[in-house]
């Protein structure tokens, strides 16, 4: 199961590769099994894998296990899934509640599988901590994006941040005008980290790479990666976001 959260939309994209479905558990306390294409298990060649998406309320948890945890030679799959329901149906738990719970509930005394359970509870990023410029493509509109960016974290007072982000941003940007498609956009987001990202309509995937000390280019992905705690490539319906994400000292 494999899940990509967005927490400005609360968009959720998700995709399965043989196991059950997630539990999607509302605020409320109420149980759904989210209905996701049923893709083939890992391994048996490049079949394509199907996505479904959710809009997921905040303060939602989505739960994710495999098929040991419902299953067992004396459990049919139905009676497990309508177990893992009732276990699920409480409103106000933690994470690590819902796991104890679960678990309580449904671990047979001697497993016959190997059993994976996470639960995810959903956040939402406000308004006020996002920021997003539509950027033409064009070179010489780089430096306009990147001084956008400068003052609104300057705003954030998040100036200790500004050079890696400067840094970071001019070269994701530059990246998209020279070898995608437009539209650009840009978009930072003030969390835990400093999460920067660039979007296109590519679904070209970056490649770093290390250039020869003869070479005039091919270094800006190096340096991204350099000073971004991690960073990365998140494909969408219409193209791709290459993402950083920053440390805030």
């Amino acid at each position: 199961l494999y899940a990509i959260y967005d927490p400005v939309t609360r968009r959720c994209t998700m995709a399965r590769a043989g196991h059950p479905p997630p539990a999607l558990v509302r605020p409320d306390g109420s149980v759904e099994f989210l209905d996701l294409p049923a893709g083939p298990p890992l391994g048996l060649g490049g079949l394509p894998f199907e996505t479904a998406e959710a809009e997921l309320a905040q303060g939602s948890h989505l739960v994710l296990y495999t098929d040991g945890l419902i299953e067992d030679r004396r459990r049919e799959i139905d009676t497990g899934l309508e177990m893992l329901r009732r276990a699920l149906s409480h409103p106000g738990r933690t994470p690590d509640q819902i796991c104890t719970k679960v678990l309580d509930a449904l671990l047979p005394s001697n497993p016959s599988d190997d059993i994976a359970l996470i639960a995810a509870q959903t956040r939402v990023v406000g308004a006020d901590r996002v920021a997003s410029w539509e950027v033409p493509s064009d070179p010489a509109a780089v430096s306009g994006v990147r001084a956008e960016v400068m003052r609104k974290l300057a705003e954030w007072g998040l100036d200790e941040a500004a050079f890696s982000a400067e840094l970071v941003i001019s070269e994701l940007i530059t990246n998209a005008i020279r070898h995608a498609t437009g539209p650009i956009r840009v978009q930072v987001l003030r969390d835990r980290a400093l999460i920067c990202e660039v979007s296109d309509t590519s679904s070209t995937s970056p490649h770093l790479r290390y250039a020869a000390t003869t070479d005039e280019g091919g270094r800006g992905l190096f340096l991204v990666a350099q000073f971004a705690e991690r960073w990365g490539t998140r494909y969408t319906s219409d193209g791709k976001v290459i993402w950083a994400e920053l440390a805030i000292p």
